[in-house]
């Protein structure tokens, strides 16, 4: 018990001791603030099939069948792509036809662009499935972005500093302590598409692009570095 109470009174002396050696030295810190704005590349659509769009008259099970056939015309993957979220029923009570359990489905569907998403709204629609919306925006290289924001912070944190020390005539050692901030502002907002009458025309098979734009995802860093000064 003694050694671990000679042990513990060691380690925090040490760790006082090297709190007061970093306030001790003379330093000067600053700021620095990188951001950028991405297209996203990972775009979540959630499908939702529920019979009672239909008023009754299409099962879940037609629904799923018109979907995937498709999603596979658009060259989708719908294996790897389109996920299952969870099976419900709920129930709804008919005048003179008693009671009836209305099936539904949500899926999730991945695509990598806005062009891609705007067909799959347009070719569901054909197909009468119109419960669907886009429910997440995501860019899939976000470390190796959030990465090289933070080195454009740094730079920037140690240009300031050495244009400071210039005008005191002093030199600028080393980076001593560095701690940082990220920030990423992705929002699903609405799509900007065709009129309606371009879209009653629009063929789901086509390789023409669909107007449809997604705000980007802004990401922002900011940076304090401590430098000692020589």
């Amino acid at each position: 018990m003694k050694h671990l109470f000679l042990i513990l009174m060691l380690f925090f002396g040490q760790l006082i001791f090297g709190q007061k050696n970093f306030l001790d030295q003379p330093y000067l810190e600053t700021s620095g603030k990188a951001d950028t704005l991405v297209i996203p590349d990972k775009i979540t659509i959630n499908i939702n099939l529920n019979e009672a769009d239909t008023k009754n008259k299409i099962s879940v099970e037609e629904q799923e069948k018109r979907m995937e056939s498709a999603l596979k015309k658009l060259g989708i993957n719908t294996e790897k792509d389109l996920s299952l979220n969870g099976l419900s029923s709920g129930f709804k009570t008919y005048f003179l036809k008693g009671q009836n359990i209305i099936k539904q489905k949500n899926y999730s569907l991945v695509v990598r662009n806005a062009v891609t998403a705007g067909k799959v709204l347009m070719a569901l629609e054909e197909q009468g499935i119109s419960n669907v919306n886009i429910s997440k925006l995501e860019y899939t290289k976000e470390e190796e972005l959030l990465l090289a924001l933070k080195s454009k912070a740094v730079l920037k944190s140690r240009l300031t500093a050495e244009r400071m020390v210039k005008a005191l005539n002093q030199k600028l050692g080393k980076a001593i302590f560095i701690s940082d901030e990220n920030n990423a502002y992705p929002q699903v907002t609405p799509m900007m598409m065709r009129s309606a009458k371009a879209m009653e025309s629009y063929d789901a098979s086509s390789e023409s692009p669909i107007d449809i734009e997604f705000n980007k995802i802004k990401y922002e860093t900011f940076v304090n570095v401590k430098f000692q000064l020589d």
